[in-house]
């Protein structure tokens, strides 16, 4: 699990992360708890200190995508952007499992960006990183298969948890890709069938590397 002092500028800035502590409200969210809803006013910067949240948008008929996880250590530069602008949110933020996170209100962070320069920084690595995932998403749409998308989900989620066995349904796979349920049950069937994964109810078995033969 990735922490603060593990993050470069507050590494080199305790103080920084002492403000932020100090300004901020630590809560706790559970698996599945919306934290940000589309078209809702940012008041607050969410931090995650431990956990990881799934960071979804949405179309005009409500299907929904995954646009990129948030990890220990990482905040939403939507959140950021929005909050300084007066905007409302364009994505759903949901908490991928149970989800430490900071809350720091928006009023707060020119204070911060004008006393840390490290701040600063840290937002811009940030964007650097989610810029570099959207592009990687947009890439997954335009050239990969639904078949590969999906191994590559899995994959991510394995990573995320640091567990092989994935709590999560067809019907969410479904919408963090954008299609249908009954594609990801196909695939998913053609991915046991190659001895990949193993499926359960509601749980699928990912394969560790040793137990392919």
């Amino acid at each position: 699990m990735v922490n603060l002092e593990q993050i470069p500028e507050f590494k080199s800035s305790p103080g920084l992360k002492e403000k932020l502590f100090a300004l901020s409200t630590l809560k706790t969210l559970k698996k599945g708890e919306v934290l940000i809803s589309e078209q809702s006013y940012i008041r607050s910067v969410p931090i995650v200190i431990s956990g990881s949240l799934q960071v979804l948008r949405s179309d005009d008929e409500g299907r929904e995508i995954l646009m990129y996880y948030l990890r220990g250590g990482e905040s939403c530069i939507m959140s950021f952007m929005g909050g300084l602008h007066h905007e409302t949110s364009k994505v759903k933020v949901v908490a991928e499992e149970i989800t430490e996170i900071l809350f720091l209100p928006i009023e707060r962070i020119r204070d911060l960006i004008r006393e840390y320069p490290q701040w600063l920084e840290y937002m811009f690595n940030l964007y650097h990183k989610r810029f570099d995932e959207l592009l990687e998403l947009v890439n997954a749409i335009a050239f990969k298969k639904v078949d590969e998308r999906l191994l590559d989900l899995l994959h991510k989620k394995q990573k995320l948890t640091g567990s092989y066995i994935l709590e999560v349904t067809h019907e969410q796979l479904a919408h963090e890709l954008a299609t249908a349920r009954v594609v990801i049950s196909r695939l998913l069937k053609q991915l046991e069938d190659k001895g990949m994964v193993e499926l359960g109810r509601n749980k699928i078995f990912l394969r560790m590397p040793s137990d392919k033969k």
